[in-house]
């Protein structure tokens, strides 16, 4: 049995429509509320139609819903796996850059043909810098804005044998 992604009642055979967007397994009241979805027909032929070859658009489109309605297997990519994380001192960076090359705020936002408000609000941390102001800012002042290396996942050396961890692994008593 399965949850309606609405109400949360037990389904036996949900109905997958499209709300606002986002395409949901629903209970038949709920169905009420968006347009259904066709399921398998439907899919491959569209992503067929789009891709280059129809081998690798069927394909994706049929592991993704497999990955996904299985709970099982290997661990689901994620959009900000990618990314890189900004340093919290980003701000102070910037700044301390920008004057060693003797640059105001004007002049380096003139050189990045950016705002000279933008590079304001950068240095005193009330903005975080887009990916493309970013990178200019990189360049122009030769600084590394990156964080550096995700220690977040290897630092964690607790936990209990079944490898779950346990609000006792993660908290620091201040005793």
């Amino acid at each position: 049995m399965v949850q309606c992604e609405m109400c949360g009642t037990e389904v036996s055979s949900p109905n997958r429509v499209k709300i606002e967007g986002a395409e949901l397994d629903v209970c038949d009241e709920c169905t009420d509320f968006g347009t259904e979805v066709k399921t398998q027909d439907a899919s491959s032929s569209t992503s067929t139609k789009y891709s280059t070859s129809s081998s690798s658009g069927g394909s994706s489109s049929s592991s993704s819903s497999s990955s996904s309605s299985s709970g099982g297997g290997g661990r689901r990519r994620d959009m900000f796996d990618e990314m890189d994380e900004i340093a919290q001192d980003f701000d102070d960076q910037i700044r301390q850059a920008r004057e060693s090359e003797g640059l105001s705020q004007k002049d380096l936002a003139q050189k990045l043909n950016e705002k000279a408000s933008l590079i304001r609000k950068l240095e005193q941390g009330n903005s975080l810098p887009s990916d493309d102001v970013r990178t200019k800012l990189e360049r122009a002042l030769g600084i590394d804005l990156s964080a550096g290396g995700s220690t977040d996942d290897t630092e964690w050396s607790g936990g209990s044998s079944s490898g779950e961890y346990t609000l006792g692994d993660v908290v620091e008593r201040k005793d």
